[in-house]
């Protein structure tokens, strides 16, 4: 389950991309579904979804996920 200490920008830094959850998924190759719930909190990225979730949106993972104080 989620963990309330962590954020995410993934939703807005997809959207700016020019990206549905499905074409990210498939870029990477997971779910949408696995897209839709880590941008809804519901599921912390492993250290490899998070690495390939910034590498597809050119980016780095700080600049997708942190920690809320």
């Amino acid at each position: 389950m989620g963990d309330p200490r962590l954020g995410s920008h993934l939703k807005q830094v997809r959207t700016e991309a020019g990206l549905t959850q499905a074409e990210l998924a498939e870029r990477i190759g997971v779910s949408r579904k696995t897209i839709n719930t880590v941008e809804n909190g519901v599921f912390i990225p492993s250290t490899l979804l998070a690495l390939d979730l910034a590498r597809a949106l050119g980016t780095s993972v700080e600049a997708l996920f942190f920690l809320k104080d």
